[in-house]
């Protein structure tokens, strides 16, 4: 088979409509939408806001919480292991603190538990995959805070509260923002090489739904330099780390706290048990459940793991009737459907159009309206740009990047995209690249105060695993910002409860009552959690193009 190279002819008919429109829009503003507008583009056509795809949870702390059908099998499921199963007499690891998860957030916390006082070699991370294999590391666009002149965390408040759709937990939103300039000073301190004009002052931009520019980057590839700086700073501290080792259940002990966890090594199939004074969790989100059948941009381990565990010990969830969809997915070529193409492409310019080369939204709308937008266009009135599998999706044009920013922008702002595109004889400096939104974020999740702390005793979160941060929506950006900051506070809240936590006897009793109620429920016994690895085999495999409407 031949594969595809460059835009087909049937591609170049558009791409000829949207070089004739362009120096007339260059002269154009397109104007927002209005709140009305907002709700019923959301209401028509964003994925969320389909009633029949989620169900209502019948069992546990969040009863009758609405919830994605993916996410209620995983969370309504047996557990993987029994109380005869494991021998919780022989601890294979006996720490003060156990981080479960090698992201951003995990990684933050240990750092910073270290800070406070408690003994690295008193410290354990275990990890799914290879430490920093994570949604945290794969982030482009940027991480925001407000530290200019003009802004202030009281109006980067309003604009997380605002994109939320007012669906935000307060004090966790005072939080984010109010740490976000001393975590940017940190990076910077701790070497972070952001992007920097000739004279030192710091280059930001425009996000979605941002009323300041208050992105600070590095580049298209922000994430993974975050992860290089922290990642050494964690490494430089001696912290231990055991790699392709998830948890797979949390331990609590006879006293009702959470003690640490049970392991599954991937490699040799052995269990671990882990006793713990204080549990940090950052597992991330869900992305690899594929909701309603949308790729996503997740890195591969991102099965909800955190949100099984947590539940069947009673943690409360929220928030988990909300799925982000990234509106900017690479649509084509086929190889890379689903890969994210970072918002600051259109923060630097680049404006999404249909098929005759014509703008119909604004670059930056909050990215659930956008997402809406751009399924509108494709499904809803004359039809998306086609591609030769069948998919359907919109321009980013994004050759108006060097017009309006100068030559060279887009090769020295959009390095990672400028090379993935150009892998296929793409070259996004003179053509268009075409786009779909793909399922980017959880913006849900466990329920925590602004210290990280959950309402379990002994279990700290931070992330993506929780929720309240972001309501309903969250903004470009703050993703980076939320496991900084949260990753900070739960480590420093662990450390300091670590110190002072007695563990009784561990149990896994809780096991044992979760699987009575799922029982009680009439769940199938075949259904089993949490997933740790997604499967892409056999009926599993997901074709990229299919027509997912």
């Amino acid at each position: 088979m031949n594969l595809i190279k460059g835009y087909p002819e049937s591609m170049r008919e558009s791409i000829e409509k949207v070089e004739k429109t362009r120096e007339k829009r260059l002269k154009e503003k397109y104007q927002q939408m209005s709140l009305d507008e907002r709700d019923e583009v959301l209401n028509k056509y964003h994925p969320d806001y389909k009633p029949e795809v989620k169900r209502k949870l019948s069992i546990g702390s969040s009863k009758e919480e609405i919830v994605p059908m993916e996410v209620a099998d995983l969370i309504e499921s047996y557990p993987l292991v029994s109380e005869k199963d494991i021998d919780l007499t022989s601890i294979d690891y006996d720490v003060d603190l156990l981080i479960i998860g090698g992201g951003g957030a995990g990684t933050m916390a240990g750092i910073w538990a270290t800070y406070e006082g408690i003994d690295p070699e008193n410290i354990l991370m275990t990890t799914k995959l290879r430490h920093g294999d994570s949604n945290s590391i794969m982030a482009q666009g940027g991480i925001q805070a407000a530290d200019k002149a003009n802004d202030s965390p009281e109006i980067h408040y309003l604009d997380v509260i605002g994109g939320g759709h007012f669906a935000n937990e307060p004090e966790l939103v005072e939080a984010l923002v109010s740490d976000g300039p001393a975590i940017i000073k940190w990076f910077e301190s701790k070497g972070v090489m952001f992007d920097k004009q000739k004279d030192g002052t710091m280059i930001t931009i425009h996000g979605g739904g941002t009323s300041r520019k208050r992105m600070h980057s590095a580049k298209d590839y922000t994430g993974m330099e975050l992860l290089r700086v922290i990642r050494d700073e964690f490494i430089n501290l001696s912290i231990p780390v055991i790699e392709f080792s998830p948890a797979i259940e949390l331990l609590m002990d006879d006293k009702g706290q959470i003690a640490g966890a049970v392991l599954f090594n991937i490699e040799t199939h052995q269990y671990y048990v882990v006793r713990a004074k204080a549990t940090v969790m950052g597992t991330g989100g869900f992305g690899r459940l594929h909701i309603q059948g949308f790729p996503t941009t997740n890195h591969y381990g991102a099965t909800a793991d955190g949100l099984v565990m947590a539940y069947r010990c009673g943690a409360r969830l929220r928030d988990m009737d909300s799925v982000q969809y990234h509106p900017t997915g690479a649509a084509f070529p086929e190889q890379i459907v689903g890969l994210l193409i970072t918002e600051k492409v259109r923060g630097l310019g680049a404006q999404p159009l249909n098929r005759d080369g014509n703008m119909f939204v604004h670059p930056l709308e909050p990215r659930d309206v956008e997402s809406a937008a751009f399924i509108k266009e494709c499904y809803g009135a004359s039809g998306g740009v086609e591609t030769p599998t069948g998919m359907q999706g919109v321009w980013l044009d994004s050759p108006m990047i060097n017009m309006l920013k100068g030559e060279g922008t887009t090769e020295r702002e959009l390095s990672a995209m400028y090379r993935m595109f150009k892998r296929f004889d793409i070259n996004m400096v003179e053509d268009p690249i075409l786009v779909f939104p793909t399922l980017h974020y959880q913006n849900g999740g466990v329920v925590i105060d602004a210290n990280g702390a959950t309402e379990l005793k002994g279990l700290f979160a931070g992330g993506e695993v929780t929720g309240g941060v972001h309501g309903k929506n969250r903004l470009m950006g703050n993703s980076l910002l939320d496991y900084s900051v949260f990753g900070r506070r739960a480590g420093i809240s662990a450390a300091k409860y670590a110190k002072k936590a007695s563990i009784g006897e561990l149990t896994l009793s809780h096991v044992t009552r979760y699987r009575k109620e799922l029982e009680k429920a009439g769940v199938p016994e075949n259904r089993k959690s949490p997933m740790i690895l997604p499967e892409y085999r056999g009926r599993n495999v997901l074709s990229r193009a299919i027509d997912i409407f």
